[in-house]
């Protein structure tokens, strides 16, 4: 096959092999003494929602008539199981007179809780005594690490009063005061700590687990270290190259997106390494030139990975599309690191291997015959007798009953598809989180004595007219309110009056988020019965409900538009790279049958196994990204073998070699990318453990059924025309050959 890269006898010479290594070396040792790593640019809290979302229009709103109304809320919860004393409360009242006149870092204003009675400050207590909550705004314009060197101190000052630590103390001590702090600012807080404790644990994880794998699987120390080799070079480009983009202003990335990198570039980049070193293990056997034999895997493979490659980078980059922030600002990101990674794959790998030679799969040494006898004379044994070829089980199986197989897979597939309709998911951010975590606990008991709705009200605006409209008494009739503050005047509009709801429910959950609409439309209504012609443009709603609403409106809107382009872009490569309509509809139509098993097996084990009700609302679609691209890479390569072969073959024995030739390598490259989405499940974020066990568990289906079952089945009972209108004839109108013979005599 003529090589369509190009690089084949390039990357293999004596010097040039040595000259790339040192490229990539000089590149990445330039690159992180100019440029900053990626870790160090990242953001925690990144606006996740558009402009034109009503939450946010509404947000900007209470940001010009309300300045001080748009902080960022901290709320220090105290809390005594035997009842909070009197010394306790006249300590809190210290700790909030010293934020008064001391304020610390981006603190914006406290309530003078100081400048009450003791008594008065009593009436804010739970029913039982036990709590009190104090709260204390920040700058909503900083990042978390601002927001924490803040409480942090604000921590200090209230150890220092009390003379010990109530934020160490356990949230259920019976009789010691313990304290925790919660709202948005503790919870950002909090979520950015887990995220960033599990940073070097989810890489040390990551590397291990590729290491023990390829140990396991290719029994070769140099042959394990060298794909983690190239990655760890390849991300050493990466890293500063996203930093110095992020840092100049052109791209943004989100702390969680550096963690799933982390995974896909471990993954994919070793599945791709994997691809060529096969090629060159298989043609080192035959090939007493180990130049030759690296360069006909050069020529045999790089197509492979290039399509491969390339429908992973434009299905990520498809997400650049998505109205919602946390998918679009994967895109940039995720697309330029696969690409650098699969740059490496062409280049870097191939040097190495070129540098390395057969030592590189010591001390099982792959040698043709020839070398084998040689071998064999000098040490003065007899020549080594050639072994029989392997047993090809899974391809005879799929010659000889392709029906059958058809009817099983689908079946199986089909069947875990099912369960895929009982998915329930929520948006709930507090969801995600262990409830051991600081934040959490702080916000349960603020359920407990309090109504949960306290820790972060809806605010409903209206635009009055200057009239009193009753708006108040209307939203506090809703049976789901059990508060509704004083109307607060703009300060640009006076007839704009703001009211700040407590709900008598989770503001996080999705029974709250369901309630926005009607919130809005029980207003609206009010202002139509008042003559109001325009009331649908008078009422705005904002705080982490709405916002909540909106981000599952955005992510309808974000998959109903991604997920067909995904499959178009692929289908299109498809066709471009295989020349077949009919081989890229029916691998389209495995893959996603292959990801509604996974999302229905993925929800009995967290379900059933793992006891969770719900999964987060954005997990179908970064499900549905990694799955669609990641699993065509494993039918692109199967399905480009057994289309080589039936150039020159009938198609039943290309098949048979095709799957036999394919099986060992794609089966250790899905273990290796299952593996590393799996590390995900370690991570105390259910939005990650979520999505490692989905991915996990579809790109085994792939692994497992879809490549070595299900498509070349169906591609053998397409016969001519499972690659019309490319190639309808050729290689497949020749002779039986005897294999053919003897399974139809079977």
């Amino acid at each position: 096959m003529k090589n369509r890269i190009g690089i084949d006898k390039w990357v293999s010479g004596p010097i040039t092999r040595w000259v790339i290594l040192l490229i990539w070396l000089v590149a990445a040792g330039l690159l992180n003494t100019l440029a900053p790593p990626i870790s160090k640019e990242v953001v925690n809290n990144a606006p996740p929602l558009t402009d034109a979302r009503p939450s946010v229009q509404a947000s900007e709103l209470v940001l010009k008539e309300y300045p001080n109304a748009e902080d960022a809320l901290a709320l220090f919860v105290w809390h005594r199981q035997g009842g909070l004393t009197d010394t306790d409360l006249q300590r809190i009242q210290q700790f909030t007179e010293r934020l008064s006149t001391h304020p610390v870092p981006y603190q914006t204003s406290v309530p003078p809780l100081h400048q009450m009675s003791l008594q008065a400050l009593k009436t804010k207590l739970s029913d039982d005594g036990s709590t009190i909550v104090s709260p204390v705004f920040f700058s909503k314009s900083e990042q978390s690490n601002e927001w924490k060197e803040g409480v942090d101190q604000a921590k200090e000052e209230a150890t220092d009063i009390f003379g010990s630590d109530p934020f160490a103390v356990a949230i259920d001590s019976p009789a010691d005061l313990n304290a925790r702090v919660t709202g948005p600012v503790g919870i950002q807080i909090d979520a950015t700590g887990v995220f960033g404790q599990a940073d070097k644990t989810l890489l040390f994880g990551t590397v291990l687990l590729v290491l023990v794998l390829l140990l396991l699987i290719y029994r070769s120390p140099i042959l394990a270290m060298l794909p983690l080799v190239a990655v760890g070079i390849a991300y050493s480009v990466i890293s500063p190259i996203l930093g110095w983009m992020v840092h100049s202003g052109m791209i943004t990335v989100e702390k969680q997106g550096t963690n799933i990198m982390t995974v896909l570039l471990f993954g994919a980049g070793t599945d791709y390494c994997l691809f060529l070193i096969y090629r060159f293990r298989q043609l080192l056997k035959t090939e007493p030139d180990k130049g030759k034999a690296l360069r006909g895997a050069i020529t045999g493979s790089s197509g492979a990975i290039a399509i491969s490659g390339l429908t992973v980078i434009l299905s990520l980059l498809t997400m650049i599309v998505a109205e919602y922030g946390s998918f679009r600002l994967l895109a940039a990101p995720f697309g330029i690191s696969i690409f650098i990674m699969v740059l490496a794959s062409l280049t870097l790998v191939p040097a190495l291997l070129a540098i390395m030679g057969r030592a590189s799969f010591w001390p099982f040494i792959p040698r043709t015959p020839g070398m084998l006898a040689e071998r064999a004379k000098r040490k003065g044994q007899s020549a080594p007798t050639s072994n029989m070829p392997s047993r090809n089980i899974i391809g005879t199986l799929v010659v000889r009953r392709p029906w059958l197989i058809i009817v099983l897979t689908c079946l199986v597939l089909g069947g875990f598809a099912v369960f895929s309709t009982q998915v329930k998911f929520t948006f709930d951010k507090l969801a995600m989180f262990p409830k051991t975590m600081a934040s959490i606990e702080g916000f349960s008991v603020i359920g407990e004595q309090f109504s949960p709705g306290e820790l972060a009200p809806v605010k409903v605006i209206v635009d009055t007219g200057g009239k009193d409209r009753d708006v108040a008494q209307t939203l506090a009739s809703l049976p789901y309110v059990t508060q509704v503050s004083e109307p607060q005047a703009g300060n640009m509009n006076p007839a704009i009056l703001a009211y700040d709801v407590r709900l008598n429910l989770n503001p996080y959950s999705t029974e709250a988020m369901n309630l926005i609409p009607e919130l809005r439309q029980t207003v609206k209504n009010k202002l139509n019965q008042l003559g109001d012609a325009n009331a649908a443009k008078h009422v705005w709603i904002s705080g982490v409900t709405a916002e909540q609403y909106d981000t599952k409106e955005t992510n309808i809107r974000d998959m109903s538009i991604i997920l067909p382009l995904i499959i178009l872009m692929i289908a299109t490569l498809l066709v471009v790279y295989l020349r077949s309509l009919i081989a890229a509809t029916y691998l389209i139509l495995t893959v996603l049958l292959s990801y509604l098993s996974a999302l229905g097996l993925g929800w009995i084990v967290l379900h059933h196994f793992l006891g969770m009700d719900v999964i987060q609302g954005t997990i179908p679609l970064y499900s549905f990204v990694f799955l669609i691209a990641l699993g065509e890479d494993y039918n692109i390569f199967v399905i480009s073998s057994i289309w080589q072969k039936s150039k020159h073959m009938p198609l039943k024995q290309a098949v048979l070699e095709g799957v036999g030739e394919t099986g060992s390598v794609i089966t250790s490259a899905g273990l290796i990318l299952a593996g590393t989405f799996a590390v995900l499940i370690t991570m105390p974020v259910q939005l990650m453990l979520q999505m490692g066990v989905i991915v996990a568990l579809g790109i085994l289906l792939d692994t497992f059924v879809v490549r070595p079952f299900l498509v070349p089945a169906i591609t053998l009972l397409l016969g001519r025309w499972a690659f019309w209108p490319g190639r309808r004839n050729s290689g497949l109108g020749t002779e039986l050959t005897s294999i053919e013979k003897q399974f139809e005599a079977n």
